[in-house]
């Protein structure tokens, strides 16, 4: 069965619920405990077990599609610069200068074929090696290849750039991925065109996370802007390891699909129904016809923060100005839609767990993918090697 005939009949479902008025259910109940969200010793095992051993989204390719297209960020607290080298491949590393320490690039992008450090102006290649130290003769004997950038492991697929802040940690993209993967390759992303970002400040990274995958709020937290589109809770849920595609039936989703043969339902995504997907563990990617929003979650300092960047990609770049302010209006409005309204929440509901006032959460059965993506993360940040993984 191919990608399109699997999308079809998740779109069949979907009118299935709307029509039945029932939605993709779990078992049952799953209540999670409060200090998940506010713990710091929970907080620190996330961050250790999941966040410096999984690959992590760095960057979208359309961000840097040139060879010495760089981008420097800060993730986790990590200082990390990745570069597309002249062969067209990409390497990652530690922005840091390996003389005493200084950050080498300011956060942004840029193209340079050689980074000077600010501070005494040692010189690195884009792929990290050290080929120049301010006054040779008088700093005294160095081997070079001892002090190149450290290096991080690094893998482009999908579209995107992904890397382990752990230095000497591989991975296996496509291992990871899964089935994922068919989803970022249908739709070709390292062809598109980067519009730009956004940057907002929610709560604990998992409660701006459920926030992805349930439609239960969309009624009461967006009334104005999400449900004249989209029915609340009703959902439907596929999932790939960790990752999910997570179906939401639009409103005019019978007359729409009515309009469409039945074998072509899976070529009409948008027309009816959307998906967000959801790569683990903190990345979310709507495709609209409009624009596309990437949106990374990045644990604060703290258990009680995060930071999330919202990223926008489309097939084509703008065709003139008045196309170019369009896409700044539609970025800066999904930008409130989350910040306003889905943050709004959430930073509500932070105060109300650190308040002590609830000692658990309750996922009802229609929270199906909530709580999977918490089973989840209970399995991996246990380490447990004898432990099964999760099921949907």
């Amino acid at each position: 069965m191919g990608y399109h005939d699997v999308i079809g009949q998740e779109a069949e479902k979907m009118l299935e619920y709307v029509e039945t008025g029932t939605t993709h259910s779990a078992a049952d109940t799953m209540e999670v405990p409060a200090t998940a969200y506010t713990d710091p010793a929970y907080f620190a095992r996330e961050k250790a077990e999941i966040f410096m051993k999984l690959p992590l989204l760095a960057a979208l390719t359309a961000e840097m599609p040139n060879p010495g297209d760089y981008k420097a960020m800060e993730l986790l607290g990590k200082p990390v610069l990745i570069t597309r080298k002249s062969d067209g491949t990409v390497a990652a590393m530690l922005n840091v200068c390996t003389h005493r320490g200084m950050i080498l690039k300011p956060e942004g992008h840029g193209n340079a074929k050689r980074f000077s450090c600010p501070y005494h102006a040692w010189t690195y290649s884009n792929d990290g090696k050290l080929i120049g130290v301010a006054e040779p003769q008088k700093f005294g004997p160095i081997c070079k290849e001892d002090r190149n950038l450290t290096a991080l492991p690094v893998a482009e697929a999908g579209g995107i750039i992904w890397i382990c802040l752990t230095p000497g940690l591989e991975f296996d993209i496509t291992a990871h991925l899964g089935g994922m993967l068919d989803d970022l390759n249908a739709y070709g992303l390292g062809d598109w065109h980067y519009c730009g970002s956004r940057r907002i400040y929610g709560p604990n990274w998992k409660i701006a996370y459920d926030g992805y995958l349930e439609g239960y709020h969309f009624a009461a937290a967006h009334p104005t802007t999400i449900h004249p589109r989209t029915f609340s809770n009703i959902m439907h849920f596929t999932a790939f390891g960790p990752h999910m595609r997570v179906g939401y039936p639009q409103v005019r989703i019978k007359e729409a699909l009515g309009a469409i043969p039945r074998a072509d339902w899976g070529e009409h995504e948008n027309e009816g129904y959307d998906f967000v997907r959801t790569i683990f563990p903190n990345i979310s990617i709507f495709f609209a016809p409009e624009i596309t929003q990437v949106a990374q979650l990045i644990p604060g300092d703290t258990p009680g923060n995060n930071i999330t960047n919202l990223m926008f990609i489309r097939r084509e770049p703008p065709k003139d100005e008045a196309d170019a302010a369009a896409i700044e209006g539609m970025m800066d409005w999904l930008r409130d839609v989350v910040n306003d309204e889905d943050y709004g929440v959430g930073l509500q509901v932070q105060k109300g767990l650190e308040s002590g006032a609830v000692k658990s959460v309750i996922f009802g059965r229609n929270e199906r993918g909530n709580q999977y993506f918490h089973n989840y993360v209970d399995y991996l940040q246990r380490a447990d090697p004898d432990e099964s993984p999760p099921e949907l």
